[in-house]
């Protein structure tokens, strides 16, 4: 059994974590730890693991185990790591923006597995990709792949309201998010570097913009992304591309007819649908935001790193009615 402790335990990641390592046979949730939450029960705070997940919230973190997961709030991780003396043998995956950047004496190997699956699989550190980054490299990749990226690529992605966390704010309030739609962080948000920086990783020469469209969706949970940019090149010869590029991915489906996002939500999936328009290509891309976007990823890198079955522990239904 996989010793598993995770640091950061009251927020809709380490929920969504907690429910799926429940049922995961090969692990034992061994420490939960939450500063805020210390002493009280874990399903006082993650009520859907009633019966399930047994204990109370740490305030210490014991490190007696063979993985870290990391779910406190970005720029948490760095403290965590001055102030434990991790054991070499432990691993750790960061579910924070803090490490997916390469930079000098950063070791953190970039955890998305259809771009990285070598390097995840000898890993010790891990940096967890993002959710929108999630969805849009998945969307863009096989075209990086062929060196077809010759113009900019335009995103508009719609996420749902656990993507701002679990703390309260003025626009995950019910009254204002329901039935409302907004855009945030238009152009700029954070998720762009790992991305332009995945893409390059496939195509060097990438020197065009991802003009991204981040919109606040009026639902808990997923993300519908749709990308378009130029390619001249045949409908089925780009989704070719896609089905040679994602024929070994344990979780990414090349549709022949666009998805909606009910029929990944709750999975560990991304669905893919390519069409041509013209010399445009449209590519939809959706998963769920918590799970392939942020803690059903972080346990299928954990699989890798451990040499288990991706699917160990993941294979989830949607909830699609």
């Amino acid at each position: 059994m996989i010793k598993v402790g995770v640091v950061g335990g009251a927020g809709y990641t380490a929920g969504e974590l907690l429910r799926i390592l429940a049922n995961h046979p090969k692990v034992e949730i061994t420490c939960v730890q939450s500063s805020s939450n210390a002493g009280k029960p874990i399903h006082s705070v993650h009520k859907d693991l009633i019966g399930d997940v047994e204990g109370d919230f740490s305030s210490e973190f014991n490190l007696n185990v063979d993985v870290i997961f990391i779910c406190s709030g970005h720029g948490k991780t760095q403290e965590f790591l001055d102030s434990h003396k991790v054991p070499a043998d432990v691993k750790i995956i960061d579910l924070s923006n803090d490490f997916r950047l390469e930079a000098k004496g950063n070791d953190f190997v970039y955890g998305l597995p259809e771009l990285n699956l070598k390097a995840i699989k000898s890993a010790k550190h891990l940096a967890n990709p993002g959710c929108f980054a999630t969805a849009i490299q998945l969307g863009i990749l096989p075209l990086a792949a062929q060196g077809v990226l010759t113009e900019d690529v335009h995103v508009n992605a719609v996420t749902g309201s656990t993507g701002a966390g679990q703390n309260p704010s003025r626009t995950t309030h019910f009254s204002w998010r329901n039935n409302n739609v907004s855009i945030y962080k238009a152009f700029s948000h954070q998720h762009l570097g790992e991305i332009n920086q995945s893409v390059k990783q496939l195509q060097n020469d990438f020197a065009h913009d991802i003009k991204f469209l981040p919109v606040r969706g009026n639902f808990p949970k997923g993300i519908f992304a749709s990308l378009y940019t130029t390619v001249k090149a045949s409908e089925q010869e780009v989704v070719g591309w896609y089905k040679e590029f994602y024929k070994e991915a344990a979780f990414v489906h090349v549709l022949d007819e666009a998805p909606d996002m009910k029929q990944v939500v709750n999975t560990n999936k991304c669905l893919i649908h390519v069409e041509k328009h013209g010399d445009t290509v449209l590519i939809t891309s959706v998963i769920d935001n918590l799970i392939k976007g942020a803690s059903g990823q972080a346990v299928q890198n954990m699989n890798l790193m451990f040499g288990l079955d991706q699917k160990e522990g993941l294979r989830l239904k949607s909830s699609g009615f």
